[in-house]
């Protein structure tokens, strides 16, 4: 597979971090994409997208566990 973007040949599975957003809130969802090694395109199929979609939903309705790891802060 050639990369859509950059026409480079390596591209591998990689776990990366996908954001999602709830309110003023942000839960990062771990899954494994192939992503090109030379221009960091991320390549999603159909299942990866679907998971994304239900985590998505999931989160809306309150079913998703979460932790907290940090803090936003705006300077006002």
């Amino acid at each position: 597979m050639k990369c859509v973007i950059c026409k480079g040949d390596d591209i591998r599975l990689k776990e990366v971090k996908e954001e999602l957003f709830n309110g003023g809130d942000v839960v990062f969802i771990t899954i494994e994409v192939p992503v090109c090694q030379t221009c960091g395109e991320r390549y999603y199929d159909r299942r990866t997208m679907l998971k994304l979609e239900e985590a998505a939903q999931r989160l809306r309705d309150r079913e998703l566990e979460t932790r907290e790891i940090g803090r936003v802060l705006e300077a006002v």
